[in-house]
């Protein structure tokens, strides 16, 4: 913010004026905004600890980066010419190789590099380019010149969380802070996906993201920018290579992709040539590659050129190669030699061994085979390097910076922290465009170190200022005729996360209407042993729920479960959805412990509002792909089960008195069953309304009706004329129910219909979701 003549740089000096202007109160309310959108976005940070993963609230300071667009032009030349040569030097690795032969480059820098791979070594890939996608770590000095602390190449993170902190930043930072002058990020991704698209071999070939996973911790940022691009996001999973090409599973059949940005370390993407112990890759992707088949973003073993080694060796490199200095030079980096025994430092545990020959207590990481000191006091690192070499160890020393800081809101005042911007480059038909933006880390306190967000560092949103007004108007002129879009493939893992994330959600309804149900018969009859109480409890312990807790934890689990298969689909699931059930979860998780009887009936009917809730936003906003189709067909099977293993329970003729007003009410049709029936309830209207009446949606013949009509639009429903397997068996209960009579219709005939249902689910998931 201040500039080397100790003044307020330009930039900053309209934000600042505003900012003075608002009291604390408002900067309070301003920052909240940015947080609750984050918290209901779902953004979170994964930490890992020795006891598991945590995620924490996602550490935004809410106070953006703000520079100039004519020195962010000058950033982002330099950046360019450093994508460049970072490509020229990663096609000679795995060609001719002649930085090595020439000297430029040390054998065992590359050689014995773990992150060089091996088989690549001859592969081009089918672009001609091995690197799409990177990202650069900028450190600026005080005097206000910039340097280079490190590149990404193997699978940058944060250009998805950049996304997030612009939006929760201009909600802190809306009316009077104008934004007409900013630069927005929408034109770099769209560029991007363009190039994506149009980098596929084949016509009916497609580009998705590859991601490890849920459990890494960036997977909220894969899913985002899935949803944000419309691409698919795979995992290791859903993908097989046949007969050289690489295919998607999906419920429709294994379909062909072209293009995979990869989200995930190259060495665990094919476990056949590359790491055999990966459990997350695809045997055979690299075959595929090498036949040309696959283009890959980055090409796999492009980390190699994030070694930090290699910053020492990129100027000499960009002078012969470019004929130009680095525009924007490293930070000053030294190679001091190949470790003499291979075996010496292979894992974290060495580094005891490392510390007591140094003999004094320096920070240090250990990266493959290879001891990297950082951060030594000037003049020392020479001397640590030449003691570390002596035992043994490759070493590459650092100089030690002090990092330019930005303004922090912390306690009512704006107070310097360090910071380093984190830019991102993509390859476009244009060439490389440069995020007119990039995710800034900031230190925890005036220590460089603690930039790391496990040490207690945060993030923030990058301004990139102009003079003059920007355009708003961005709509692209497409001189082609329209044409609809191809509906997107559905792999058969996301299938079937979206049909156990229905089942999930009314197996959790169904269990708050029985156990409300309970407490309303308990507080009518005042003691558990009343007939109906009673029975209410044993239909619940034969489903393994106790009630010593007057809110089962079981309810809990179930919208667990729903919660955990929908952040498997996070990419095809809407934010006001996942919102609905991550409320709900929390709302249970943190009430109060109602006492039993009324009290409980009341809050089980709060919770019951949510999931109705959950349940109107998937029904009248979800557009109706085949996704929707597998969660509406989760939900069916589960409330036509449930019902008709109740109606077996309490509409049995030896069920006490009050158990069919139990049934009406656990199907939600009480006011229904006093509009069509004239009569007391008995055991003929119960069974008419709930299992056979097709205009009722609690009943189980509508939701098979709806079964059969949801199985009939699934790919492969019927071929030349005949009915699937499946659809047929949807179609035989259907009509089992359409012509069945309420006065035949036995205990035993019911049981046997929830079998009927169980293997109708059992086919359902052996035709797609296996």
């Amino acid at each position: 913010m201040i500039g080397a003549d100790g003044q307020v740089r330009p930039v900053w000096r309209p934000f600042l004026q505003r900012f003075a202007a608002l009291s604390a109160e408002d900067i309070a309310r301003r920052f909240d905004r940015g947080d609750r959108y984050l918290r209901d976005a779902g953004v979170f940070y994964r930490q890992y600890r020795e006891e598991g993963s945590t995620e924490r609230d996602w550490p935004l300071s809410h106070v953006p980066v703000l520079l100039g667009e004519e020195e962010w032009q000058e950033i982002s030349a330099g950046l360019r010419q450093r994508a460049d040569l970072l490509e020229q030097v990663v096609q000679d690795l795995y060609g001719p190789g002649d930085l090595v032969k020439q000297g430029m480059l040390p054998t065992a820098l590359v050689a014995g590099n773990p992150a060089w791979l091996r088989p690549m070594v001859g592969i081009t890939p089918p672009s001609g380019h091995f690197l799409n996608f990177v990202a650069f770590e900028l450190g600026r000095n005080p005097d206000g010149s910039w340097f280079v602390l490190g590149d990404r190449t193997e699978a940058p993170s944060g250009a998805g969380f950049a996304l997030e902190n612009r939006v929760a930043t201009m909600r802190s930072f809306s009316d009077p802070f104008p934004h007409g002058k900013i630069h927005w990020l929408g034109d770099f991704f769209r560029h991007f996906r363009e190039a994506m698209q149009a980098g596929g071999d084949a016509p009916d070939g497609r580009a998705a993201i590859l991601t490890a996973g849920l459990g890494t911790e960036t997977y909220f940022e894969h899913a985002y920018i899935a949803r944000y691009l419309g691409l698919m996001l795979l995992e290791g999973e859903d993908l097989v290579v046949e007969e050289g090409r690489t295919m998607v599973r999906t419920v429709a059949g294994n379909k062909p992709i072209s293009v995979l940005w990869r989200r995930m370390d190259a060495a665990f993407v094919d476990p056949l040539e590359l790491n055999d112990k990966s459990q997350i890759g695809t045997p055979g992707l690299v075959n595929s590659i090498r036949a040309g088949h696959l283009s890959m973003v980055n090409a796999l073993g492009t980390g190699v050129l994030q070694t930090r080694a290699f910053l020492a060796f990129l100027p000499r490199i960009a002078r012969e190669l470019q004929g130009a200095p680095l525009a924007i030079p490293n930070i000053a980096t030294w190679w001091c030699g190949a470790p003499k025994e291979r075996d010496y430092v292979q894992s974290h545990a060495d580094r005891m061994t490392i510390g007591n020959a140094l003999a004094q207590d320096l920070p240090f990481e250990v990266e493959g085979d290879t001891i990297i000191a950082g951060r030594f006091p000037d003049g020392r690192t020479a001397d640590v390097a030449q003691r570390l070499a002596a035992e043994g160890a490759g070493l590459v020393g650092q100089e030690a910076v002090s990092l330019s800081t930005t303004p922090v809101y912390e306690d009512g005042q704006l107070v310097p922290r360090p910071v380093m911007l984190r830019v991102f480059a993509a390859r476009t038909a244009q060439g490389w465009s440069i995020m007119p933006g990039g995710y800034a880390r900031i230190g925890a306190s005036g220590d460089a170190t603690a930039l790391a967000l496990r040490r207690g560092g945060s993030v923030a949103d990058v301004w990139i200022v102009s003079d003059r007004k920007l355009p708003t108007d961005r709509v692209a002129v497409n001189e082609r005729p329209f044409q609809r879009a191809t509906p997107s493939l559905l792999p058969a893992r996301a299938a079937d996360n979206l049909y156990w994330m229905g089942r999930y959600v009314e197996r959790a309804e169904g269990l708050i209407r029985l156990v409300r149900s309970y407490h309303m018969r308990l507080a009518e009859a005042g003691v558990p042993d009343d007939l109906r109480v009673a029975r209410i409890a044993q239909y619940l312990a034969r489903k393994g729920v106790s009630l010593e807790d007057p809110v089962p934890l079981d309810i809990l689990d179930q919208l667990s479960h729903a919660i955990r298969c929908a952040a498997k689909v996070r990419d095809r699931f809407s934010i006001d959805g996942w919102t609905a059930l991550r409320s709900l979860e929390q709302e249970i998780a943190t009430a109060d412990r109602p006492q039993p009887g009324d009290e409980a009936a009341r809050a089980l009917s709060l919770m019951l509002r949510g999931t109705a809730g959950f349940g109107g936003l998937v029904h009248d906003n979800m557009y109706r792909f085949v996704g929707w189709r597998f969660l509406s067909l989760g939900r069916a099977l589960e409330r036509a089960q449930a019902m008709t293993q109740i109606l077996a329970d309490f509409a049995a003729p030896t069920a006490p008195e009050g158990s069919f007003d139990i049934a009406i009410e656990l199907g939600d049709s009480v006011m229904t069953h006093r509009r069509r029936y004239l009569i007391q309830t008995n055991r003929s209207t119960v069974i008419d309304l709930l299992a056979l009446d097709h205009r009722n949606p609690r009943s189980v013949r509508y939701q098979v009706s709806m079964i059969r009509r949801l199985v009939a639009d699934l790919p492969g429903a019927e071929v030349n004329g005949e009915l699937s397997e499946l659809a047929r068996a949807a179609l035989r209960v259907e009509t089992q129910l359409a012509v069945a009579d309420p006065g035949r219709l036995s205990t035993d005939k019911l049981q046997s219909m929830a079998a009927a249902l169980g293997r109708l689910s059992d086919l359902l998931t052996r035709t797609y979701l296996t």
